[in-house]
């Protein structure tokens, strides 16, 4: 039989052909190029950087502090952390937990809020570039120890930790060279007398301390220091009784 063919038929023959054509074929993979293209802008674009409370490093920008604070409170010490670690302060949260502002009449919250914002910014902006912290501590003075010739002072131990506590955040703060700090040599020859003039019990110790890191934590972080230097002194009298400087690692 022969088909007759109009222009109508040979058109749709066309449109099948161009359709049978293009079955089983798979989209075309990037070339060479284009995958080059994207293997460099994938090593162009920065890794994420590792937060502190991974690696215990530099990551708030500790070199260069040179701010002081004199046995900061405890507050103090945790607008201080979290300037250290660069971390973004809970402000809102701590002004609504603030019992001036919770327990304040309706009419009056807006004024206690604004108030109680004002505190927690202006000692916030206080601890900016503070990188060295002055304490005064119980010495915690041992019983002179005849073999290795020296006293060993317990406010100093690798043992010790103070904490402070506050806007339900808790702080700590530990020593990287305690184990050299603590130690204070004395002459055999010269130890019974100390011992003989102020006894063991009221002794101070003020210490200067060069913030070295920070580690963030859940609920809190540590603050670690190097005991830079340190000078006993007699609670009654305050005469000084030893003086140690230029401690190292």
């Amino acid at each position: 039989m022969r088909m007759i063919q109009t222009p109508r038929t040979a058109l749709c023959l066309v449109l099948a052909a161009l359709l049978l054509a293009g079955c089983g074929k798979s989209p075309a993979a990037p070339s060479a190029t284009a995958a080059a293209r994207e293997q460099a802008a994938a090593a162009a674009t920065p890794a994420q950087p590792v937060g502190v409370g991974a690696s215990g490093t530099d990551a708030g920008g500790l070199t260069g502090r040179s701010g002081t604070l004199n046995n900061p409170d405890n507050a103090t010490m945790v607008f201080l952390y979290y300037d250290l670690a660069g971390i973004t302060p809970p402000v809102d949260q701590w002004v609504e937990d603030d019992h001036r502002v919770r327990y304040a009449p309706g009419i009056d919250k807006a004024a206690h809020r604004a108030a109680v914002r004002a505190e927690f910014e202006a000692g916030l902006a206080a601890v900016r570039g503070v990188g060295v912290l002055q304490l005064t501590l119980q010495a915690g003075l041992s019983s002179y120890d005849p073999t290795y010739g020296e006293f060993t002072v317990g406010a100093l131990s690798p043992g010790a930790v103070y904490t402070f506590k506050a806007q339900g955040q808790t702080i700590n703060l530990k020593f990287d060279n305690a184990l050299t700090a603590q130690s204070w040599s004395v002459p055999k020859d010269q130890a019974q007398a100390i011992v003989d003039r102020i006894g063991n019990d009221s002794l101070l110790l003020d210490a200067t301390l060069h913030i070295r890191k920070v580690l963030p934590g859940p609920g809190g972080g540590t603050v670690v220091a190097h005991v830079d230097s340190w000078n006993l002194r007699d609670s009654r009298s305050g005469s000084t009784v030893a003086r140690v400087t230029a401690i190292k690692d």
